[in-house]
């Protein structure tokens, strides 16, 4: 499953500092707008599960990439493909999990800024970063991540 040496996927920029940027900014907003509603308690603990979930499925899909041998900075190369683990269900559990730590956040903080924010943050991440890596895990990987692309969804 080895690829051989090659370029990375040209991302610049750490994709965990979007979500975290977007929610600290729509936590931001609330403040500055008011944005605050005070949402039940099975609301707030709902988005403490969310955010559990998500931590656990971005660790595991950090376990399975350091597993093969990658590195997660997306600037650097990849030494392997990885289509098994969590990785079977989502082309990308690492940014599904930080969605899904954000949502919960925003839930459990009663942050209707973050919620708002959280479309922009998963559109920055799929055009601007996810787009990039199919391009060069397509090129680098060839037939082998073409077929795992038509079998696994990008998101779930």
């Amino acid at each position: 499953m080895s690829g051989g040496e090659g370029a990375s996927a040209g991302i610049r920029f750490p994709p965990p500092l979007i979500f975290a940027g977007l929610l600290l900014a729509g936590l931001a907003a609330d403040d500055w707008l008011g944005l605050r509603p005070a949402m039940p308690f099975p609301v707030r603990a709902a988005g403490g599960v969310i955010c559990g979930i998500g931590v656990l499925l971005g660790a595991a899909a950090l376990f399975a990439f350091r597993r093969a041998g990658n590195d997660p900075e997306p600037w650097k190369p990849d030494a392997a493909f990885v289509p098994g683990g969590v990785y079977r269900f989502s082309r990308n559990p690492m940014y599904l999990g930080m969605a899904l730590v954000h949502l919960g956040l925003a839930l459990a903080l009663d942050s209707m800024g973050a919620l708002l924010l959280l479309p922009v943050a998963v559109l920055l991440i799929d055009r601007l970063v996810i787009a990039r890596e199919e391009r060069h895990l397509s090129a680098r990987f060839g037939t082998e991540f073409e077929e795992y692309r038509r079998r696994v969804r990008r998101w779930i």
